[in-house]
């Protein structure tokens, strides 16, 4: 039988509007408790429309990934499965092909009409490494229940590359909402033609194909005179300090593609390429999108890991305007190789709406490290 606190906290109503939350909202989500941590917040942790999380001090090497089920706690699970611990306070390494479960610095007390929906930030993604928050009773990843509370917990396995990860390091983000805020093809078509959501790279309007959301297309030419045209990912190549930003030179870790003569490039099964969309998109200031990670229908391909694109990309710095920012693709083929041509349609895009705009846009001011991007590997890297 629930608890009578669980009763109370089911009856009880937080009376924000419906829609995503913005960062103003997050602060005042820290300031009546429903957003705590082991460590102060800090402010560059809220973006305009999610919050970074925190690793906490240990990770725990355990046989396989899991999902505790409803009525286990992620550590009651995990003893079950644990291998060894690794101490990441000052730094440690996390070998690639493991698997590994880290208690984060943040918890929740949310009320009974807030979810949550988690993301791998866009350096994780660049990375190849696999991440996914979990939560007590949980039966699926990065879902934040309606009035969950508790601990929260990532699942970090790196694919690619060895890791040094260390406490305190940011590798996945949340963002809360409450109601239904996504928006249909119908209010797409609506929203465009108000403020245009695609441009192509002569800075032209393009109609963007509406199919459960916004479609994009492969780059494969190459933009502004650059004969590359995408990385694919070194295999045995050295550990990457996530702390060290513009450190590692491109080579040892990435082969870079070159136009392809054909405009075809055949992708080899589980190997990581990294390319860039034809297009580029723009997310208006009240609006944030998230990038499907898998689309059955453009092939058997994961084509993103993080997947939240905040209010304002591609747009200037108020968040209106500008000509959109090219989307940076991950990608991986599964089972068999697969042929991709310029132009191909490869991922969705989904649209919700914000509850209100942001104080926080996403620009160069707050410190975006991908704000302007073309095709650019994860910020460890010399570019």
């Amino acid at each position: 039988m629930p608890t009578v606190q669980a009763i109370q906290k089911t009856n009880t109503s937080s009376n924000f509007k419906e829609g995503v939350f913005p960062s103003q909202m997050f602060e005042k989500l820290i300031q009546n408790g429903m957003l705590k941590s082991d460590e102060p917040i800090e402010s560059g942790q809220i973006q305009p429309a999610s919050m970074d999380l925190r690793l906490g001090e240990k990770a725990y090497r355990v046989r396989a990934g899991f999902l505790p089920g409803d009525g286990n706690s992620v550590m009651s699970r995990m003893e079950e499965l644990k291998m060894h611990e690794v101490d990441i306070s000052e730094s440690g390494v996390l070998e690639k092909g493991a698997v590994y479960i880290i208690p984060l610095m943040e918890s929740l007390d949310l009320t009974a009409d807030i979810h949550g929906l988690a993301s791998p930030k866009s350096t994780t993604g660049r990375l190849d490494i696999l991440t996914r928050l979990i939560c007590d009773n949980a039966t699926s990843f990065d879902q934040v229940p309606e009035g969950y509370t508790g601990r929260l917990y990532v699942e970090v396995s790196p694919i690619t590359f060895s890791i040094i990860a260390h406490k305190g390091d940011k590798l996945n983000q949340l963002r809360l909402r409450q109601g239904s805020s996504v928006l249909t093809d119908a209010e797409l078509v609506d929203l465009d033609a108000n403020s245009a959501l695609v441009y192509n790279n002569d800075k032209q309007v393009e109609k963007p194909m509406f199919c459960e959301g916004v479609w994009l297309s492969v780059d494969l030419e190459g933009k502004n005179g650059n004969n590359i045209v995408g990385y694919r990912a070194r295999k045995n190549a050295p550990l990457v300090d996530l702390q060290k930003i513009a450190h590692y030179d491109i080579e040892e870790f990435w082969e870079p593609i070159h136009k392809p003569s054909s405009g075809k490039l055949i992708l080899n099964p589980e190997d990581f390429y990294i390319l860039a969309s034809r297009e580029c998109l723009r997310v208006p200031a009240d609006y944030s999108a998230e990038m499907m990670a898998y689309e059955t229908q453009a092939g058997e391909l994961r084509v993103h890991y993080a997947g939240f694109f905040d209010p304002g990309f591609g747009c200037d710095v108020a968040g209106e305007g500008g000509f959109g920012t090219t989307g940076v693709l991950e990608i991986r083929s599964h089972d068999v190789p697969f042929v991709l041509e310029h132009g191909q349609r490869i991922c969705r895009m989904v649209y919700e709406r914000l509850s209100e705009v942001p104080e926080k846009i996403y620009s160069q001011n707050i410190g975006s490290n991908y704000a302007g991007q073309t095709l650019k590997l994860a910020k460890q890297f010399k570019m």
